[in-house]
């Protein structure tokens, strides 16, 4: 299975950073290529098990439920109920975020699994890993004055 991967520095507090990527509803706050997001079913879409219906401007929308939320880790996993306009089988990911306790700011990883036909691999790795973690994390950068 192929793995996207990004990762960057973030100039905040691993904590502050946190309580930002954590709101599993949140992603319009900082990822430019959500448009919108919305809890199915109501609930605060903190809990495992919620979902959320991203709207991924004109592209369409992707539906993804909570699989883990860590707080001691600061990481959660999610995956795909509805892959939207992505021609995969399955998808998996995870966002983490650590403390650089030497300067004070913040290391923040993304990747994901996923599975699809061989002839969408490249594209959807290069989307993945740039167009969603990467742009994810510039967001992040951005949000926090960097």
């Amino acid at each position: 299975m192929p793995k996207p991967y990004a990762s960057g520095i973030v100039p905040a507090s691993a904590d502050q950073v946190w309580q930002l990527v954590k709101q599993f509803n949140g992603l319009p706050d900082w990822l430019p290529a959500i448009t919108a997001s919305e809890i199915e079913g109501g609930g605060s879409g903190q809990e495992v098990g919620a979902v959320r219906r991203l709207t991924l401007g004109e592209m369409g929308q992707v539906a993804e439920k909570l699989l883990t939320m860590d707080d001691d880790d600061r990481s959660y996993t999610y995956a795909f109920t509805d892959s939207g306009p992505f021609p995969v089988r399955s998808y998996k990911s995870t966002i983490r975020v650590a403390p650089l306790t030497t300067t004070g700011q913040t290391f923040v990883e993304w990747w994901a699994w996923f599975d699809s036909d061989a002839e969408h691999e490249e594209e959807l790795m290069n989307t993945y890993s740039n167009g969603v973690y990467a742009a994810g994390i510039e967001g992040l950068v951005k949000h926090f004055g960097g």
